[in-house]
């Protein structure tokens, strides 16, 4: 018989087993465990199927159709285990835990696989990340205008040993409207969120967990609300870089995009950047003039910026002038004032 584990039990027993999500391509492509293979009982086609023979002739209906279609595909199934599984110790799950994972559990101990199975299936593992970013943390938001180089400072502090949760590096996006430029396609929400909760697992709570400050949204995924009410609760180092260093590393890391995709994109702020600012913008785009371009654009992040830090109400925020923008320097600098702001 399967062995039925809990979330975290499943979870750990999954860093040096291989975990199998038998649910359909489409829900396992909208969201699944880091980690885990795909080994679909149906077709995205045949799960619509079975459903509807479920919601007009009954559950004996549906599943004497469901056999049917599983019929055919049960050497298969084992023979992808294998290769997934060679060892013949495989840990499965589906939606709710039930009828899928419960029969894929059935066949692989048929054909002599030891089964661990999911309890509550994927939607318990969704409720249990909810409830681990809700454990009490110590989270230090690291700010700064557009252009202070926050990331690249957050990369140094892993390199020195420090904790961070790299939103920005999981969302595949630097959360402006430039954010997408040179980035792979972001995940799904889903996704986003069980990647976080996986780094967020292996945090030590006792020390700081560094996070870059940001909206509610990082382009296009979410961040989901207990986190989030954590982040806006926690204190902020707010780097204090000069507009000439920010505008400078604005025009390194976007001056090598072509010309019409950056005027489409900076057409998407029009409203808030004013005519007469896009006007001047494309104007100098066409002149090669990278540097008026970035400065322009700095008229509406700086004002976004101070517009979000103005919400923050239970939070200290702690300035710091920085002179450079040099990320090593600077990450020392801000971990020795943060250092010093605890005596």
């Amino acid at each position: 018989m399967a062995i039925v584990l809990d979330p975290k039990e499943f979870l750990e027993m999954g860093k040096t087993l291989p975990m199998v999500d038998v649910r359909t391509p489409a829900e396992f492509e909208n969201g699944h465990i880091p980690g885990a293979h795909n080994l679909p009982i149906f077709t995205n086609d045949e799960r619509v199927v079975v459903g509807t023979k479920y919601k007009r002739a009954g559950k004996d209906s549906a599943v004497l159709l469901g056999l049917e279609i599983v019929g055919p595909k049960l050497a298969l199934f084992v023979k992808k285990a294998k290769k997934i599984a060679p060892d013949k110790k495989i840990l499965v799950h589906c939606w709710r835990g039930g009828m899928r994972s419960g029969s894929m559990a059935w066949l692989f101990e048929t054909a002599g696989f030891t089964v661990y199975l999911l309890k509550g299936g994927y939607k318990a593992y969704r409720a249990c990340n909810r409830e681990e970013f809700a454990r009490k943390a110590k989270i230090i938001i690291l700010g700064g205008m557009t252009g202070s180089g926050k990331t690249e400072v957050l990369h140094e502090m892993i390199k020195m040993g420090h904790q961070v949760l790299d939103l920005e590096g999981v969302a595949n996006h630097k959360g402006s409207v430039f954010g997408a430029l040179g980035q792979p396609n972001q995940p799904t929400n889903e996704n986003f969120e069980n990647e976080l909760a996986q780094l967020w697992s292996k945090f030590d709570f006792n020390k700081c967990i560094w996070i870059e400050d940001e909206s509610n949204s990082v382009g296009g995924v979410w961040i989901n609300d207990v986190l989030f009410s954590q982040m806006r609760n926690a204190d902020v180092i707010k780097m204090e870089i000069p507009k000439e260093e920010r505008i400078k590393r604005l025009v390194k890391e976007y001056a090598c995009f072509e010309i019409d995709v950056l005027k489409g994109l900076i057409s998407k702020i029009e409203k808030r950047l004013g005519g007469l600012n896009v006007k001047n913008a494309f104007q100098s785009l066409d002149e090669g003039d990278f540097y008026t371009v970035a400065d322009i654009s700095l008229t509406y992040y700086d004002k976004a910026y101070l517009h979000g830090q103005q919400k923050r109400k239970d939070q200290t925020v702690y300035p710091l002038a920085l002179e450079k923008d040099e990320p090593k320097e600077n990450a020392k600098s801000i971990l020795e004032f943060y250092s010093q702001l605890q005596k």
